[in-house]
């Protein structure tokens, strides 16, 4: 029984490694948030990153999110992503480090299975080439992207599966980050093949889907990158009222990542359509400013963001 328990430590202690390596490869901005946990909750978001990073390089035959190209097997890639998740949702071994380390964030914080089905949901709309008509479409691929995400790490951090109120807000900041994402990755998508902005918006500018990266369209599309963050800020500002719900520690994390990656929308819409020259990212120095803002904010966030009732004009994850 005793040397069964130390196998199981072992093979933990590796997974967690393995989750670590991941997150200092494929994003150093949540790499650096995460420092800012409890250090058992900061082994768990680890997990979990690993795990949707495996999940999203394969649906997108990337390399550490970098690389995303076009795929002529995405069925065969959803399926064999749907089959892991689910083998490791049922609590078995895979042999996939990234989906035993979703196994044992599930076993160790009782995570609702729908979450991680949710962004498999996501995955499998990119898999079918789905495009958003829209902005409703474009909210509902966003939280089965990212919202979702956010939610899992929420109860990471500890907040109970059935306390509504606080997932409704840790899925705002998942929107916010992925609505940011998507106005900075406008020409990298453009390239896959892929345009996340509704075919609406796009009407509105009267830009052909395929074309937005022509110079011509290029202050068209700014506009709408521009209002991308206008809604991604919205998102922000809400989540931002869930952090007296956390930990200091977690709440510093939470608000350390909202300034990290809103300063990315912030700088697409500064910077207008010039955007997509190079791509925008904050600099060492920016997120060692933001980390030490946000402890500051976490100090009083019970004073700064009061749980007040969410804005009820804001898209609401489905329940």
């Amino acid at each position: 029984m005793a040397s069964s328990k130390i196998v199981c430590t072992v093979a933990r202690a590796e997974t967690v490694a393995a989750a670590r390596t991941s997150i200092a490869v494929g994003s150093k901005s949540f790499a650096a948030a995460s420092k800012l946990f409890a250090p058992a909750v900061r082994e768990r978001a680890w997990l979990l990153y690993a795990w949707c990073r495996r999940c999203d390089d394969l649906a997108d035959g990337q390399v550490a999110g970098h690389g995303m190209r076009r795929l002529d097997d995405a069925p065969e890639r959803l399926a064999a992503i749907t089959a892991m998740t689910e083998a490791a949702l049922a609590g078995e071994v895979v042999g996939d480090p990234p989906f035993d380390a979703l196994r044992l964030v599930v076993a160790e914080t009782r995570m609702p299975p729908r979450l991680p089905r949710d962004l498999v949901a996501g995955f499998a709309l990119d898999a079918e080439d789905w495009r958003p008509r829209t902005e409703d479409d474009l909210y509902r691929y966003c939280y089965h992207v990212a919202g979702a995400v956010g939610c899992m790490m929420a109860v990471v951090m500890g907040v109970a599966p059935d306390d509504a109120a606080t997932l409704d807000r840790a899925c705002d900041l998942g929107m916010a980050f992925q609505l940011a994402n998507i106005a900075r990755d406008l020409s990298e998508d453009d390239a896959a093949g892929r345009c996340y902005l509704p075919t609406q918006w796009l009407a509105e500018i009267d830009v052909p889907p395929g074309e937005l990266m022509r110079p011509s369209y290029r202050p068209r599309v700014a506009m709408l990158a521009r209002r991308l963050a206008i809604r991604a800020a919205a998102f922000e500002a809400s989540a931002r009222h869930g952090t007296p719900a956390l930990s200091f520690r977690s709440a510093w994390a939470v608000l350390a990542a909202a300034a990290i990656y809103g300063a990315i929308g912030r700088e697409v819409a500064r910077r207008g359509e010039r955007a997509w020259d190079t791509r925008v990212s904050t600099s060492g120095a920016d997120k060692l400013r933001f980390i030490a803002r946000a402890a500051a904010q976490a100090t009083r966030r019970r004073r700064l963001y009061p749980p007040t009732p969410r804005d009820p004009a804001l898209w609401t994850r489905p329940r």
